[in-house]
């Protein structure tokens, strides 16, 4: 068994030479054959081991009886323990969480807290083939696309690790019972009020009997080549993700031409964004995706609540997700920058998410300079400023003349016309002359203050986002 175990850790590089693993340690079979196993290949591994318990206080004494086992195995092998003991019934209810999220959010809280503390660098669990084909079922009743069938992944993120997955519930026990271990049971795993312990119990034994003598691997079998193919999907769907969505600190943007993809690429785009963006795995269903696909075909402003404290905006075709926190309010705070003409030459100001630089260039000659180099690198005519520059924020009721224009167009029209976002349209600066819009940072320039062939002296700005 032990050949077994590390030809499974070897073909999916589950464990290098000196890697501090820590174990969850739950004192059942399953967690004590795995703590087992990791103790006596840790010379052959060059690995350390420690172990993490949590206490649920879901079962009265039982739960201070697998507390002391827990901590008495680990004094036995010398090898360190840590215990915390958390009421999961009331963490539930104080989180708002189903009994489950709240012990999963707990385990995990628990063990990256050990990890950073103590300087693990992985997490094993006791997962085997039998609870991959629990999870297969489970999932398949429950309505799971092709991910779900895959099933539990041998390794996650590089630091949680199931190096028992290849073996059967039935080796377990013939390796407990080989080494004379006393793992405690618990009670609640034969109780058939839940829907994984039903499927334990009685539709995988009622499988192997009618139709599969070997069920179990059969559906490992089929999730490790529907992983594979789930894989190559993934690959695709990251190489979009990366051409079709942009990050920002406090929003993410999926560009419209991301719903011209094939479906499986969109549905794995769009749940990428979702959970990067909140920050979790969890809640978001695929009810969920299709509600974004659909709020794609709407008009812009059209918006939908998801879980998590996030919602989804339609904004000009493109699908914003934001937090629930930063809905546009219609601030329109106004800010302001204001200087002499006297002082402009090599001047640099902060101004919210911009460095804006100033400089003069004397005797302009056209052949000199290219006056075309992007949206934020602009030229006016210095000598047709008269007293000061001002930078400041929008106002209701802003006009400028639009370069090769002759009358005044309204700002909230401009910002229509070019499809800029309501919440981003307070943090473009506006850049004054003489009270006169001359400039919209990255968008338009004013008619009134454009260099011409007889302009002599011409004022250079330049501005940049800054870097978060």
């Amino acid at each position: 068994m032990h050949r077994k175990v590390i030809s499974y850790i070897k073909d999916n590089k589950l464990i290098k030479s000196g890697d501090k693993i820590l174990v969850a340690l739950s004192g059942g079979p399953d967690s004590v054959c795995l703590l087992n196993i990791l103790f006596e290949l840790k010379e052959e591994l060059n690995i350390n081991i420690g172990a993490a318990h949590i206490n649920h206080l879901l079962r009265g004494e039982d739960s201070f009886k697998d507390e002391e086992y827990v901590i008495k195995i680990c004094d036995e092998m010398s090898i360190p323990c840590f215990v915390i003991r958390v009421d999961i019934n009331n963490y539930s209810k104080e989180h708002k969480l189903s009994s489950e999220l709240a012990g999963r959010q707990v385990r995990y809280d628990f063990f990256e807290e050990i990890i950073e503390k103590e300087d693990f660098n992985k997490i094993a669990t006791a997962h085997n083939a039998n609870d991959q084909a629990e999870t297969i079922l489970f999932r398949l009743m429950r309505g799971t696309g092709l991910e779900g069938l895959g099933g539990i992944k041998a390794c996650r993120d590089n630091k949680m690790i199931r190096p028992i997955l290849c073996l059967s519930r039935q080796e377990v026990e013939e390796y407990i019972q080989l080494k004379n271990l006393k793992p405690r049971i618990d009670k609640t795993n034969f109780e058939k009020i839940y829907n994984r312990n039903k499927i334990r119990l009685d539709i995988l034994p009622y499988m192997k009997e009618n139709f599969n003598e070997d069920i179990i691997q059969t559906l490992n079998r089929m999730s490790l080549l529907l992983e594979k193919d789930n894989e190559f999907l993934e690959k695709l769907a990251l190489k979009a993700y990366k051409k079709y969505c942009i990050e920002y600190d406090d929003y993410f943007i999926i560009k419209e031409e991301i719903f011209k993809q094939e479906e499986s690429i969109i549905n794995r785009v769009l749940r990428h964004a979702v959970t990067r963006y909140s920050k979790s795995n969890y809640d978001f269903e695929m009810k969920h995706i299709n509600e974004i696909f659909s709020l794609s075909q709407k008009n812009s402003g059209k918006l939908i609540d998801l879980p998590n404290g996030i919602y989804a905006e339609n904004i000009y075709g493109d699908i914003y997700i934001k937090n629930k926190s930063n809905k546009y309010n219609g601030n329109n705070k106004k800010e302001e920058i204001l200087f002499s003409k006297d002082n402009t030459n090599n001047k640099i100001v902060s101004f919210d998410k911009f460095i804006i630089e100033f400089s003069i260039i004397n005797n302009y000659q056209r052949e000199d300079i290219s006056l075309n180099q992007g949206n934020l690198i602009q030229y006016f005519d210095f000598d047709k400023i008269n007293d000061n520059i001002l930078i400041r924020k929008r106002i209701n009721g802003d006009k400028i003349i639009p370069l090769g224009m002759s009358g005044n167009k309204k700002l909230k029209d401009i910002f229509i016309d070019m499809k800029i976002p309501k919440e981003e349209r307070d943090s473009v600066p506006i850049l004054c002359i003489d009270e006169k819009i001359a400039w919209i940072v990255g968008i338009r320039t004013s008619e009134e203050y454009k260099v011409t062939n007889q302009s002599n002296n011409i004022l250079k700005i330049v501005a940049k986002r800054k870097e978060y």
